[in-house]
């Protein structure tokens, strides 16, 4: 009887340690699953952006092109309308730099036509 009861005492024991070793097999994989999954996520969220800057979106580009068009026809005001309409909806955009580059050479062909010494003379 004594035997028996060390023998129920050792394999509780063995039972207990192997339960345990398998329960913290099981967390390790977990975990590094986990780190898997976040830094796929993570590869994920870096590179949407930049594949995104690249290409303008359809919007941006029509704004684009419909102030460059108001420059081209001689409406300085318009366009710069349109490039800060531009620039507010798509700050980050893929023409945000160059529309603001167009805005300041808008500005310097309103203020030559509105300068007094070049227009309203007879």
């Amino acid at each position: 009887m004594k035997s028996l009861a060390w023998l129920l005492a050792i394999g509780s024991i063995v039972a207990v340690a192997w339960g345990w070793l398998r329960l913290r097999r099981r967390a390790e994989e977990r975990r590094q699953a986990e780190a898997a999954r976040a830094a796929s996520f993570l590869a994920q969220a870096v590179a949407r952006p930049a594949a995104t800057a690249a290409t303008p979106a359809p919007e941006e580009r029509l704004l684009a092109d419909a102030a460059a068009k108001a420059g081209e026809a001689g409406e300085p005001a318009l366009a710069i309308q349109l490039y800060a309409r531009l620039v507010a909806r798509f700050p980050q955009g893929a023409l945000a730099a160059q529309a603001k580059l167009a805005v300041e050479a808008q500005k310097k062909k309103l203020a030559t036509a509105r300068s007094p010494g070049t227009a309203g003379r007879d």
